[in-house]
């Protein structure tokens, strides 16, 4: 997939695919261990149960989900499937955190926006403090944005452009990374200008292409 990259002033970024490695599959295999066989039709990277959606905009609490995920599991331990739930996080990728630094460094204003749900970002900012540092981490960034703590999330084109709106960016002007093809079409249809992020490309490489 090719870009017009002229007069992109403004880049947003997802999380997780693009600077943080995950596995959709690992928790359909580690569900599927627990007795939860067809986890992978409510909860994959193209679509997912309404509930998945609640908790990504945070208006289901995350006591509500564990027990939804144990009327799946009910002889699982809660460790089994605090397990089965975070592993799709596997680790982030610094040297991409600090190429996105540097964009910004030269003049670049670089966001961050992410579907994920509180579970999932205490763990994840805790592997990230412990690869590169939190603090760090976040300075690579204008704003880092949450779907559960803004309460909106991709790929609806209105997130696109609410976050525009909220940070006085044009969309034509603007760049959106996602590995996730809805996503993408989401913030085309907003007027942003798009990559998607297709597996075996970097981030990186690519944005050094242009």
């Amino acid at each position: 997939m090719s870009v017009d990259s002229s007069g992109i002033k403004n880049i947003i970024f997802d999380f997780g695919g693009v600077l943080f490695e995950i596995d959709y599959f690992k928790p359909i295999e580690a569900f599927a261990q627990l007795g939860y066989a067809n986890f992978g039709d409510v909860y994959t990277q193209a679509n997912q149960n309404p509930i998945f959606d609640l908790l990504e905009t945070g208006k289901v609490s995350n006591e509500d989900f564990w027990i939804f995920l144990h009327s799946h599991v009910p002889h699982a331990s809660r460790n089994q499937v605090e397990h089965a739930w975070n592993c799709i996080l596997l680790y982030l990728m610094p040297e991409k955190v600090r190429f996105v630094k540097a964009l910004r460094e030269k003049g670049y204003r670089t966001f961050l926006l992410s579907n994920t749900n509180a579970i999932h970002v205490e763990v994840f900012e805790k592997m990230i403090d412990e690869s590169m540092g939190l603090i760090e981490f976040k300075t690579a960034f204008e704003k880092v944005y949450y779907s559960n703590e803004i309460g909106i999330r991709k790929p609806h084109p209105q997130t696109f452009t609410t976050i525009c709106e909220w940070n006085d960016l044009k969309p034509e002007e603007t760049l959106f990374i996602d590995d996730s093809a809805q996503h993408v079409n989401g913030a085309q249809e907003a007027g942003l200008k798009v990559f998607h992020l297709t597996r075996g490309l970097e981030v990186d490489k690519v944005l050094q292409s242009f």
